[in-house]
């Protein structure tokens, strides 16, 4: 059976939500946004495509930094409006060149960033 993005619940944006986990060691690297045409790209490549609202352009990620993620597998959760991409992560995963975009730890009275850049 051949997977239709068409089905999925994407936002007022026609958007939906896509967090990026290390197929290895279950380590949440990011959250970006997906278009339906993202997802079509992504499962077509192999290469994880997210759609930048920022640019308002698709984003492969890293097509310019180097640190591409390589689709493992794409999941999506039980009400069909947020995916999980299980990917091969080359470098950081964070535009800020650490592994994981949640490198800060909130706890009552303190901040604290748990990660240095890779790079």
């Amino acid at each position: 059976m051949s997977f239709d993005p068409s089905t999925l619940r994407y936002d007022s944006n026609g958007l939906i939500p896509c967090i990026a986990q290390d197929h290895l060691t279950g380590e949440v690297l990011m959250m970006a946004w997906m278009s339906a045409e993202a997802v079509k790209r992504t499962i077509m490549t192999g290469q994880v495509t997210y759609w930048s609202r920022s640019r308002s352009a698709f984003w492969v990620k890293g097509e310019t930094s180097g640190h591409l993620q390589k689709l493992i597998e794409l999941r999506v959760d039980c009400d069909s409006d947020c995916l999980l991409v299980l990917v091969d992560q080359t470098g950081p995963a964070c535009h800020t060149n650490r592994r994981s975009c949640f490198f800060t730890k909130i706890a009552p009275g303190e901040v604290q960033i748990l990660a240095d850049p890779m790079i």
